[in-house]
This record gives structure tokens, sequence and C-alpha cells, in this order.
């Protein structure tokens, strides 16, 4: 048995999805369903009796004791927290209290739970803390990738707030012993992505007839990772990392935002042209950046390949088509996703950017 936290979200529901799909092992799925958490990407598992889900938060520490007590699981794999940046500068107190005061609970009821379990358990025990390359701060052009041994300097509120969280896992385990790991990975893309990150959106309103919004010249750069390909690497770490260690998980797709809204334009061209046989890239809108953007990220994984033997799978053009291909298909999804509060914060957000 494992435990899952946050595996309603975009990330740890298709964690959730390929671990049962390979595996006969049960995951306990904490998730706190909130506006990014989505019980419909789990539709597929709701019959499945592998598939454990509890509604509630890793602030919980009764219900969190309660659960560890019950099931008793040999790992628990932490994809739990406020994800946004742009969410973080609009409301950044969200963020410190799941990011850092919740990973802080979670951490506590792990460590008395691992205190009572026999030496054979604990030694094969692992706690796996899932944060993201944007603790590292912004690279300049010429700048070589982020590698683990890059100071942390977070420019966000939600960057800081998960190298918070991150030092706090670094902390348990050198002070206490819990044998914990960690993996920092760049800019996921794939199925299930909530529709306010890059590439759902511009896939969504491009579909819709809407602006596709920029910020700044778009030449913002990112690296770009298969959110399945994620998922396979979190699984190698848990399976063979060394305890203590922090793994960087990237794609090696370094791109400009503006080079991949046209690619995404390109590919629903292609598969599903407008109707007045317009290129969708005319909808494109640049807007006023928002407030601290770093200008690139890069992730050099070459650690991950050198010892554990992983590499993505995808490359981004393998991996884009898939992922419109997907949304494309998957009509129903993006509508009950695509709330009313949904369309309240894309106005909030890009409405006094225009």
């Amino acid at each position: 048995m494992i435990l899952v936290t946050g595996g309603a979200g975009f990330i740890g529901s298709n964690f959730v999805l390929d671990w049962l799909a390979g595996s006969a092992e049960p995951v306990v799925n904490l998730d706190a369903l909130t506006y990014a958490g989505n019980l419909e990407n789990l539709a597929s598992l709701k019959d499945d009796p592998r598939h454990i889900f509890v509604h509630g938060s890793i602030g919980d520490t009764a219900l969190l004791g309660r659960l560890l007590a019950e099931h008793q699981p040999r790992a628990i794999v932490n994809f739990a927290a406020e994800s946004h940046v742009d969410r973080s500068i609009h409301g950044p107190e969200d963020f410190i209290q799941t990011n850092i005061v919740g990973s802080f609970h979670l951490l506590e009821a792990v460590r008395a739970y691992w205190n009572g379990l026999a030496a054979v358990d604990q030694a094969n025990f692992r706690f796996l803390h899932v944060s993201t390359d944007e603790v590292y701060g912004s690279l300049g052009k010429d700048d070589p990738a982020f590698a683990e041994s890059n100071r942390y300097e977070p420019n966000s509120p939600y960057s800081a707030s998960k190298a918070a969280s991150d030092h706090l896992v670094r902390a348990y385990h050198h002070t206490y012993g819990l044998p914990v790991l960690t993996t920092n990975c760049s800019n996921n893309y794939g199925p299930y992505h909530f529709p306010e990150k890059l590439i759902p959106l511009v896939i969504l309103n491009a579909l819709a007839g809407k602006a596709l919004p920029i910020y700044g010249d778009g030449q913002q750069v990112r690296d770009w990772l298969y959110v399945k390909d994620h998922c396979s690497a979190i699984r190698r770490v848990l399976e063979a990392g060394r305890v203590g260690e922090t793994y960087n998980v990237g794609g090696w797709n370094e791109k400009p935002n503006l080079d991949v809204v046209h690619t995404l334009c390109a590919i629903l061209d292609e598969l599903q042209p407008r109707a007045d046989g317009q290129p969708y890239k005319t909808q494109i809108t640049y807007v006023t950046d928002r407030p601290g953007h770093d200008r690139r990220y890069a992730i050099d994984a070459s650690k991950l390949e050198r010892e554990l033997g992983w590499k993505p799978a995808e490359t981004f053009e393998t991996g884009i088509r898939k992922t419109v291909q997907w949304y494309l298909a998957n009509q129903a999804w993006v509508n009950n996703v695509t709330s009313g509060s949904y369309r309240q914060w894309l106005d909030k957000n890009y409405g006094a950017r225009a």
C-alpha cells in the first residue's frame, strides 16, 4: 500500500492512474479537492478496489494519523500543493497554509508513524516529496541549466512556499532520520491539466474563438515535461533513489512560450481547423507581463539518468500532439471543469492586463 497526497490534481491523478495501470499495489489517495482537484480525473477507477479515495487535507493531523495507522503504507508520495504562480500573486496566504504549514503537519504525522514501525519497515519506508524547478529562481539566456546543487532563489510566493517545504523535508531527514526523497520537476503538460496554465488555456481559448493571451514578449523560456514521463521518473526514484537525495526531472525541451503557442496553433489548424479558414495564430494577443516573471527555467536531469537510468520517452513534438488530441477527445471533461468560478478567475487575472 502507498499513500498519495494531492492525487486528484493534475500530476497526482496521472500518477495514480499510471501506478494502478502497472501495479496491483493499492493506493490510498488523500485530496482536499480544492479548485484544481477533480475526481473526474479518476472516474475510470470508480469501481476499482485498489483505489481508496479520502477527501481531506494534509493539514488535518487527526485524519493523517488515522489513515497511517489503518493502512500502514510503505511509502508516501506528496503531490499536495497550491501550484499556480498567478494565484499566489493574487492571494499568497493559501500557498503559505498548504505548502508550508500543511507540509509541516504531514511531516509530523509521518514522523510519528515511522517512529512506530519495526526496524525493517523503517528501513524500507520512503517519503517522496514532489517539488518544482521554480525554487531555483530564474536563469539568464546563457546560464547552465539548474542542477541539484543550485542554490534556492525563489521569486514568487508560490516558489518561496515550495522552497520552504523542500527545506522542511530535508530537515526532517537530517534531524530525525526520516527516509526522504525529493524531486524537482520542470513545467508539466498533458491530460487532465487544469485550464488556467498556458498549454490547456491556449487550446481551450483557441477552440472557443477567444484571445490567446501572451505575457510580455512571449520569450519566457521553460523546459517542458510530458506528465506521464514525470510519473515514470517518480516511480523510478521511489524504487531506487538514494535516501536524502534530490533528483531533478526535466524533459530536455526548452521552448519560449510564444513558440509553444505557435506549435499548438499549428496542430489545431491541422486537427480542427477554424470554420473561417483563418489560422489560430491570429487570435494571439499580447498582455501586460505578470509581476516578477522569471525569464528562463531549464532542468539538468543528467543525475537522474546517470544514477537511475531514467530519461523521458516523449519529445516535445510527440507529447504536445498527444495533449492536443486528448483535449479534443475529452470535451465533456473540459466543460465540467471550466465552471463559473474558473471564468471569474480568468477575468480577474487577464482582464486588467489586456
